[in-house]
């Protein structure tokens, strides 16, 4: 590395110590020199008894601040508000980088001159490798596809994302409102700006797989809101709102046959008994969006977790 830019690396956490303790202690042994780079924890209103600050406090390396408006967009807001960094780093409490993180987003990021954002690579893990639950199998094919986020949808999901300091100046903070899909917004800002949004394979994190039912009802209750939030923003006019509204409707509620087709395809899954359990589960998800939708429309507000 030519040179090396002070960086802050942003951190929400909401009621997650025990993870966030193992988020710190790679961030502590990053092959980035320590003095140049400093970790924001934002402790988003945790319960007592998870003692943020006790475990931030264990960590030279990282700072602890507090944000009582609930979401994580307020959290990371926060964080920017009190970052020292040219550079930002994003990543989420329970996530693992990996010792060379920090060096190769700086790197990627200052590689390309026109460039807003690096989303690096999330890869996913699970408790037992060798006895996924179906759920776990699941996430192996559907979990956060990065790539497919920075390349095609123009956003990187804030779980593993680079970018500079100043951009927030230029196109705005996080949309505190919206409880999920807040990534998705600003990163859309940035690309609409005319700026290079770059994945780079080589920036990593681990990222755990959701393990159980409970978890992906949760999540795909949380991520629904927040495309309905993003989507009721973003809608030029009412009837436009009700048109994306119902054609997004029909399309959960239709059998998600050709997604199907691809995954009896897809090579990552060798088992049939795999390829069928997450078709089932694929479908179960699109129906409870549908469900959430409705929900929303009919006067209910998006969840947190």
């Amino acid at each position: 590395m030519i040179n090396s830019p002070f960086v802050s690396v942003i951190i929400p956490v909401y009621n997650d110590a025990i993870r966030l303790k193992k988020c710190l202690e790679a961030l502590e042994q990053q092959s980035y020199p320590s003095d140049n780079y400093e970790v924001i924890v934002i402790d988003n209103a945790s319960d007592e008894e998870h003692n943020i600050k006790g475990i931030v406090n264990q960590f030279s390396q990282a700072y602890y601040t507090y944000e009582t408006k609930p979401g994580s967009y307020a959290a990371r807001n926060k964080g920017l508000s009190i970052a020292k960094g040219d550079i930002i780093a994003f990543t989420d409490a329970d996530c693992i980088p990996t010792y060379n993180w920090l060096e190769n987003g700086i790197n990627a990021l200052l590689s390309h001159p026109d460039c807003g954002l690096v989303g690096g690579k999330i890869e996913i893990f699970y408790r037992q490798e060798n006895e996924l639950t179906p759920v776990e199998v699941y996430e192996k094919l559907m979990a956060l596809p990065q790539q497919q986020f920075v390349e095609e949808n123009h956003y990187g999901a804030t779980a593993n994302v680079f970018t500079w300091k100043r951009l927030f100046k230029e196109v705005g903070l996080f949309n505190t409102t919206l409880k999920s899909g807040g990534d998705c917004d600003w990163g859309n800002r940035v690309y609409s700006r005319g700026y290079q949004l770059i994945y780079a394979d080589n920036v990593k994190i681990y990222h755990p797989a959701r393990s159980s039912f409970k978890d992906l009802y949760k999540r795909t209750r949380r991520y629904t809101g927040g495309h309905y939030d993003l989507m009721k923003k973003n809608a030029q006019s009412q009837k436009k709102f009700y048109q994306q509204f119902f054609l997004g409707l029909v399309q959960d509620l239709a059998p998600p046959v050709n997604f199907t087709r691809q995954v009896f395809s897809d090579n990552r899954l060798s088992k049939i008994k795999e390829k069928i359990i997450v078709s089932l589960i694929f479908w179960t998800v699109r129906y409870l969006s549908a469900w959430e939708k409705l929900r929303l429309q009919f006067g209910g507000t998006a969840l947190r977790e």
